[in-house]
């Protein structure tokens, strides 16, 4: 259900930016609005407290957002807030963020490894996935794991690659176990 939602009012946002060519405008905008959300919780407890009147709500975000943020945004705001999917908004402008980066062929990839790289690292990374893959552009979100040893695993979308050692470890040991009990 919350896929739906998240598709429904996300695929409106990109069906109206589209028809008027501003999806990079938009998309500066969602991503301004995802980290302001993120850094003001209250916020979204006031929009989704059952106890605030629909009104107060709506008051609220078109104080809050009104002048600062493009009219449409405002409007979307307004829009989610009064059919009650404030709750979703996350979700919603997450899915609106990979549409635009889907059309303008970005990539997202998670990479995981067991120290921290260097800058020509990263981009010996970003270059090796971006001549293997369909991507103009790649977003890479880079994280520590020290239980990998070493190695790194790398995730696009639903594909994983696990090049780390302690993946090949527990393979070797999941096989030297299937030859002992044989």
């Amino acid at each position: 259900m919350a896929k739906l939602i998240s598709k429904t009012y996300g695929d409106a946002l990109l069906e109206l930016m589209v028809e008027e060519d501003r999806t990079d405008e938009m998309l500066g905008e969602v991503t301004s609005l995802r980290q302001i959300l993120s850094e003001n919780p209250d916020f979204s407890r006031l929009i989704n407290n059952p106890r605030v009147d629909m009104d107060e709500k709506l008051k609220v975000v078109e104080n809050v957002f009104r002048g600062r943020a493009s009219d449409e945004l405002t409007g979307f705001l307004l829009t989610v807030v009064s059919k009650g999917r404030f709750p979703q908004i996350d979700d919603i402008l997450e899915y609106f963020v990979n549409e635009v980066e889907k059309i303008k062929g970005i990539g997202k990839a998670y990479v995981t490894t067991p120290i921290p790289l260097s800058a020509e690292e990263k981009k010996k990374i970003e270059d090796r996935l971006l001549s293997t893959t369909s991507f103009n552009s790649m977003r890479i979100d880079y994280a520590i794991d020290e239980s990998l040893i070493g190695g790194m695993k790398i995730r696009i979308g639903d594909r994983v690659v696990d090049s780390s050692i302690s993946t090949k470890i527990a393979g070797l040991k999941q096989s030297l176990m299937n030859t002992m009990l044989k």
